[in-house]
């Protein structure tokens, strides 16, 4: 008799993570929810957990964690809270997937753990490969672990490469919305506000992602995840723009054909296949009516408008832990951004600032991603404040 697919979501209060909990409700045949974890969100994990009775739920936040406690255990529900919890739950024997769908560098620690205990994985969390694809691709090496992409992009990519023989890629192209500034003059963008950064013009996501598509961060970070998760060259990625996000991203071989993967821009499509294991399952979701477009445009990204989208190509050259620098200061700057703190225009800034004061380091390893982690973010947090 087949058993269901046991699956642990972090970030299960997140836009994937709630998301995620739509698509396995829809197939209880395939897919059991044995973990919830959230970061501080303690009364919807609550009732999440209420609902899908899982085995363990952690709150990371541990002064949320008696609440949790109070409300769960009654029920014959484990309960943990904090970052080791969270860690330790990865090699849980009741976990066969993990669903990585928390935003930022605390993706990194679970998913490294994840891996070592053989766990799949359907990544959302780009940042996990933006900050250190170098050890994490290193440590896949190692584990019967499989990644499957979950961001849209590269599943998109994914699943052009389904039966291709990889050294007869050329190229791989990535799809950007242009975000909600794509059309705005260059002076304006000093006096945007949160409600007109938040104000995606296709997708419903996060508050932090949708800044970082806003900036054109996120497209940054995309061209670093593909360079670890498809193995290929820096020169052999590439960003455009395609405001109707119907195409998702294609791939360019070298007999000059191009394949690219369509849909509407609705996450669960890419959720609903990493967690099928690249399987297609059945959907009475409304499909993408060719019919009714009318055109698909594509454009060059504007690198002067946007200087955030060159910061990936940047990272990948200079290597070492630029990546990791960028993503530390850019996650406090957005969240400075979204706090009215700053300007739209300073993220890059202050990025940028970042990359000048903290050391290079060639050759890191987990230890110094940590602690590049945490000095950039002091020295940002520094720089906001005075």
């Amino acid at each position: 008799m087949y058993s269901p697919k046991r699956i642990a979501i972090l970030g299960s209060t997140g836009s994937i993570g709630t998301q995620t909990l739509d698509v396995t409700s829809r197939y209880p045949e395939l897919f059991e929810v044995t973990v919830l974890i959230a970061g501080s969100k303690v009364d919807t994990l609550i009732q999440q957990a209420i609902a899908r009775r899982p085995r363990l739920a952690i709150i990371a936040d541990e002064s949320k964690y008696l609440k949790l406690k109070e409300a769960l255990e009654p029920l014959g529900i484990m309960t943990g809270a904090g970052t080791q919890a969270v860690i330790d739950a990865m090699s849980a024997d009741f976990v066969d997937v993990v669903v990585t769908a928390t935003v930022g560098y605390s993706g990194l620690a679970p998913t490294l753990r994840a891996i070592e205990a053989g766990k799949d994985i359907a990544l959302a969390n780009k940042e996990t490969l933006v900050v250190a694809g170098d050890i994490v691709t290193r440590a896949l090496a190692e584990s019967k672990s499989r990644v499957i992409p979950v961001d849209s992009e590269h599943s998109a990519i994914y699943q052009c490469l389904v039966g291709e023989d990889r050294s007869r890629v050329k190229k791989l192209i990535i799809t950007a919305s242009g975000g909600p500034f794509r059309k705005l003059p260059s002076e304006q963008l000093e006096t945007v506000t949160v409600a007109d950064a938040l104000h995606h013009p296709n997708w419903s996501m996060g508050a932090k992602i949708t800044i970082d598509s806003a900036t054109m961060v996120n497209k940054a970070f995309e061209i670093i995840e593909a360079r670890w998760l498809f193995d290929v060259q820096p020169s052999q990625i590439e960003a455009v723009v395609h405001p109707q996000s119907i195409v998702h991203s294609m791939v360019e071989f070298v007999d000059g054909a191009i394949k690219a993967q369509l849909g509407t821009p609705d996450m669960r499509l890419p959720i609903r296949y990493a967690l099928g294991d690249a399987t297609r399952l059945h959907t009475a979701d409304a499909g993408l009516s060719l019919a009714d477009m009318s055109q698909l445009t594509f454009e060059r990204p504007d690198a002067e408008r946007f200087p955030a989208i060159k910061l990936g190509h940047f990272a990948l050259q200079r290597g070492g832990n630029t990546a990791c620098i960028i993503n530390a200061a850019n996650e406090i700057a957005v969240a400075a951004f979204l706090n009215n703190k700053i300007k739209f225009t300073d993220i890059y800034r202050l990025i940028m600032q970042a990359l000048d004061r903290v050391p290079y380091i060639a050759e890191p390893g987990y230890d110094d991603y940590v602690a590049t982690n945490d000095h950039a973010r002091r020295l940002t947090q520094e720089l906001i404040t005075t």
